[in-house]
């Protein structure tokens, strides 16, 4: 029998039957779809049997899980029930499901300011806090996607290449000079599924550049990952500004070519509110901070970009 321990590994199977695909699990549990398939993997290993199959039509049940699958899928409807039920005791948690890199590099850092005038609040995000992990459906999902539906848009981002200072100055003179050699270029896939966003190839001929391959070089998946690299000086990249707004203000990374053939995203970073949640204050207190950062979050990428373009 598997363990408790194999609780995650379990929701991670059982999301991924419901939705057919690991991709849909991987967002309803703000991981990445490699984790959701590190964590069947780990069941599987310990059970010593295969429980998925990829099919025409999604993943399917292997023999050995199919038998199970209804118990499964009921017994996490039951404790998806009883975390309902729960809630009007954990009145003074919040549970938030977010992008992995907006939780990392912008919610984070600002909910010190509320939880200072908030101090009885606690906070669960993507699993982790001072609020135990719980099951069941978060009360807050944060997600980068096509703007529509019940979700309430926080903001777009603006996408623009960034570099390290110590990359960035090479860059100083490169106006009116037709190429950009010398540095790698890093891609990261965060935006990929944005129609409006740029990679290199498209920066590179919109700002009326050349480069010999621009295709090529390190992909990343994280924005937090590519931030890494480019501040231990490995290359240059196109990432969005606003979850990277305070290494821009500290000069710990530096925009080469200004706002220059930047864009604005057609995706959005949007929160969306279980509705039997909002009828607790706490969470009334939080959505109208969380509405006031986005805000500041906005201000802020359009004084950057004016001055960058000024």
């Amino acid at each position: 029998m598997a363990q408790l321990s194999h609780l995650r590994s379990l929701q991670a199977l059982e999301l991924a039957m419901r939705t057919r695909s690991l991709k849909a699990a991987a967002d309803l549990l703000s991981i990445t779809p490699a984790a959701v398939g590190q964590r069947i993997k780990t069941l599987e290993d310990y059970l010593g049997v295969e429980l998925l199959v990829r099919g025409r039509t999604g993943l399917r049940p292997t023999d050995a899980l199919a038998a199970a699958l209804p118990h499964l899928s009921a017994a996490f409807r039951e404790l998806e029930t009883a975390s309902q039920a729960l809630d009007l005791h954990r009145a003074h948690e919040i549970h938030v499901a977010a992008t992995p890199d907006l939780a990392d590099l912008w919610l984070k850092p600002r909910l010190g300011g509320f939880q200072a005038e908030h101090p009885n609040i606690r906070f669960c995000i993507n699993g982790e806090g001072d609020a135990a992990l719980r099951l069941g459906p978060a009360d807050c999902e944060i997600s980068y996607g096509p703007p529509g539906g019940e979700a309430e848009v926080l903001f777009r981002d603006f996408v623009a290449p960034v570099a390290s200072p110590e990359i960035g100055i090479r860059f100083a003179p490169l106006e009116g000079s037709p190429r950009l050699e010398g540095v790698p270029l890093l891609h990261l896939d965060f935006y990929k599924d944005d129609p409006d966003a740029l990679d290199w190839p498209r920066w590179i001929t919109a700002a009326g550049l050349s480069r010999a391959s621009p295709e090529r070089g390190i992909r990343f998946q994280r924005i937090v990952r590519v931030l890494d690299a480019v501040t231990a000086h490995a290359g240059l990249a196109i990432c969005g500004l606003a979850l990277v707004s305070d290494a821009v203000d500290t000069g710990e990374i530096v925009l080469p070519f200004g706002a220059a053939a930047g864009r604005w995203t057609g995706h959005a970073f949007q929160a969306r509110f279980r509705a039997a949640a909002m009828m607790r204050p706490q969470l009334k207190r939080f959505r109208a901070w969380l509405l006031e950062e986005a805000a500041r979050t906005s201000a802020w990428l359009d004084r950057t970009i004016a001055t960058e373009r000024a």
